[in-house]
């Protein structure tokens, strides 16, 4: 698949980079100076099978030295060191953590002393900040002022936590970041339309959002539900006070693009990681 064929899978607010291998970026993002991001696909690396070929998850039955690979094949990609790399450990929570230099390699290279984490934030260069995804929403987040970054994993559970908003506060906290500062994009994830959840779920989302029923749930009968992730965390940065002219959301679902972005419901469960990746250069 060439450059020219890939495009069709950008979006209004991503487009595809392609060095050695292909990987979506925001134009948004591209425009600040002092940073490097990604999101990867599923193609260009060594990984076999239903985790073909870019798997950058370390629990799906891959071989580990595989995952190490692709992981160097995707920073050699987008221009960063792998041994920079600081991995999160996902559990749907809506823990953030500030990490330094000190923190390079764990969850690669050397073991994480950190567990339950969603989120991470850092304002030091050559920190690569990666999160790892399958339909769950990737949070980017750049404060331009104070040079800082945070970057997030936020499925359903991290949404309704709100995550994103915590984010912003963490990097308030540790850097004086002002939301209004913030330049947000919510990543590559699964649409509203592939995404169906059970009337529990709905109606937490209701209870966090009651003035938005109508925007971020379709009621489908029998008491399932269509939900907006995009939506839902569009609404979470404008009520962390980011401008909305600073919030980009994708159109580009994991689930509808199964040949080159690993979804979990798109593939039933059998299926890689993609990761996005978030740095300050040096």
């Amino acid at each position: 698949m060439n450059f020219v064929q890939l495009n069709k899978y950008a979006g209004n607010t991503t487009k595809v980079k392609f060095s050695t291998i292909p990987y979506l970026v925001y134009p948004a993002l591209e425009s600040i100076d002092f940073i490097r991001h990604g999101f990867s696909t599923r193609l260009g690396g060594v990984s076999e099978g239903h985790l073909a070929s870019m798997n950058l998850g370390w629990e799906r039955d891959d071989l580990r030295e595989n995952v190490v690979k692709n992981h160097e094949i995707i920073a050699e990609a987008m221009g960063f060191d792998a041994k920079n790399i600081v991995t999160s450990h996902q559990t749907h929570t809506t823990n953030v953590r500030l990490v330094t230099k000190e923190d390079c390699g764990k969850g690669i290279y050397r073991e994480r002393d950190f567990d339950n984490v969603d989120g991470l934030i850092t304002q030091e260069k050559n920190v690569v900040l990666a999160t790892y995804f399958a339909d769950c929403v990737p949070l980017f987040l750049v404060d331009p002022k104070q040079k800082a970054i945070g970057l997030s994993h936020s499925g359903w559970k991290g949404t309704v936590g709100k995550i994103g908003k915590k984010t912003i506060e963490k990097m308030e906290e540790c850097f004086g970041t002002k939301p209004e500062d913030v330049i947000a994009c919510v990543g590559p994830s699964i649409c509203q339309e592939c995404y169906e959840v059970s009337g529990d779920v709905a109606r937490q989302f209701q209870e966090v959002f009651p003035k938005h029923r109508n925007e971020i749930l379709k009621d489908r009968g029998s008491d399932k539900y269509l939900l907006n992730l995009w939506k839902c965390n569009e609404l979470i940065f404008q009520e962390s006070g980011v401008r909305p002219e600073h919030i980009h959301v994708t159109d580009v679902c994991t689930c509808c693009n199964t040949d080159v972005l690993f979804s979990h419901r798109g593939h039933q469960g059998k299926r890689g990681n993609l990761a996005a990746f978030l740095e300050i250069k040096e």
